[in-house]
């Protein structure tokens, strides 16, 4: 890109700020400006899992040290029974933090945002809060943002990292794709943990129950605070996927949550099942969420790309979410680099979407699949799950060929492998 190029980046959450630094880093020359529909940086989504194929890419960005300060880097997956029983204990990304030296890093989301809020300020990127795009054209070898104030702002391209709800999406790029709802919801939230609590939630625990899975996950170095959560089938609103509908559903399951939750573990025992009634019961805040994805589609028109979940949302089974973003935006400055001058960006960023597809794909089907797990089952169902796990465990102590189904290649990835 010559000097002087811009680019306009709509959303300031982890992929908008992540592309900015990349970018800038990739080109001194360029100027990017962030646009921020909300009033002020965005607190929604709790605590963040970043998997090795991510945390190596954080890493390229320099932001690694101060990322894991403030996570956790517990590197175990216990599976319980609802009894308390652990069914199974392995390292949670097994082979790939000894051949990437990156693990999995847990770390709240405002803590996340605060790193990379930092980063863009000393490189003095701008962002410009409560701005709604309204608009989006294209003429005179350039594009053009038009705003709800009635501001306008011009760049030689823009990207969408303007989530799974993406304006950019809905607005230019490919307005008939809109998110599908998967049948699954999340109820949880971050609590404090006792000094006692904190050594028996070391790691990142998943409780099998008849109605969904208990996810816990210690979110800060010092393992003082722990996201919980219970991720179960749960059916649309009468009114159907609308908002309306989902604010009525979501101050249903918030007022009855922790009578749904403490049923779930009303034959539990023992420290475990125990500690998860503590937990419950001292939570204050709770949310809800719907669990969406995107049907795939076109993710660039002219000189439009998107990015992130504004591309290719998938339900959060595969922890992969931040991870997907990162590398779309690592593969998106590889190809900016390489473009010579008689590229149009159209056929750059179709570049971007041939060699990202085929990974999102495969990602996006382990996402669905792990998602499975999550599903209601009967006593005998639940019963016949734990034993799968508990054989493959000890399977897995006997001959170490087992690994409870998850294939880790995907964790060992690197982006910048890719052929551009």
């Amino acid at each position: 890109m010559s000097k002087g190029s811009k680019a306009i980046i709509i959303g300031s959450g982890p992929a908008g700020l992540a592309a900015a630094l990349r970018l800038k880093e990739q080109n001194r020359n360029l100027q990017c400006a962030l646009y921020e529909l909300r009033k002020q940086p965005t607190t929604i989504g709790g605590a963040i899992g970043i998997m090795p194929n991510g945390m190596r890419l954080l890493a390229r960005l320099g932001l690694y040290g101060k990322l894991t300060a403030h996570g956790s880097s517990a590197q175990v997956l216990t599976v319980h029974s609802v009894r308390g029983q652990v069914l199974a204990e392995r390292p949670l990304v097994g082979d790939a933090l000894q051949k990437t030296g990156f693990g999995y890093l847990r770390i709240k989301r405002t803590a996340l945002m605060e790193v990379l809020l930092e980063a863009v300020k000393r490189e003095n990127i701008p962002i410009h809060y409560d701005k709604r795009i309204i608009s989006i054209k294209e003429e005179n070898d350039q594009v053009h943002a038009i705003f709800s104030d009635g501001t306008v702002d011009s760049a030689d391209f823009m990207l969408g990292c303007d989530g799974i709800h993406s304006a950019v999406r809905t607005l230019y790029v490919d307005p008939d794709r809109v998110p599908e709802y998967t049948g699954m919801a999340g109820l949880g939230g971050i609590v404090p943990l006792s000094e006692s609590a904190r050594a028996t939630m070391k790691s990142l625990g998943v409780t099998l129950t008849e109605d969904g899975v208990f996810i816990t996950a210690p979110c800060t170095a010092r393992h003082d605070e722990v996201l919980w959560g219970l991720s179960r089938e749960v059916p649309l609103p009468e009114s159907g996927d609308v908002k309306d509908g989902w604010e009525v559903r979501r101050d249903e399951e918030v007022e009855h949550f922790k009578e749904t939750a403490t049923n779930l573990l009303k034959n539990g025992d023992g420290e475990w099942a125990n500690l998860l009634k503590e937990i419950i019961e001292s939570t204050e805040v709770v949310n809800f969420y719907p669990v969406h994805k995107l049907p795939p589609g076109r993710w660039a028109r002219g000189r439009v790309l998107l990015l992130g979940d504004a591309a290719h949302a998938m339900p959060p089974h595969a922890g992969q979410g931040v991870s997907m973003a990162l590398e779309d935006i690592f593969i998106l400055a590889r190809v900016l680099q390489s473009r010579g001058e008689t590229t149009s960006f159209e056929a750059a960023f179709e570049r971007v979407e041939d060699i990202r597809k085929p990974r999102i794909a495969d990602v996006a089907a382990r996402s669905v699949e792990n998602g499975k797990a999550r599903g209601k089952t009967t006593p005998l169902g639940l019963w016949a799950k734990e034993m799968v796990i508990w054989t493959s465990a000890q399977l897995s102590w006997f001959s170490g060929i087992f690994n409870f189904g998850i294939d880790e290649k995907h964790l060992q990835y690197d982006v910048d492998q890719e052929e551009i």
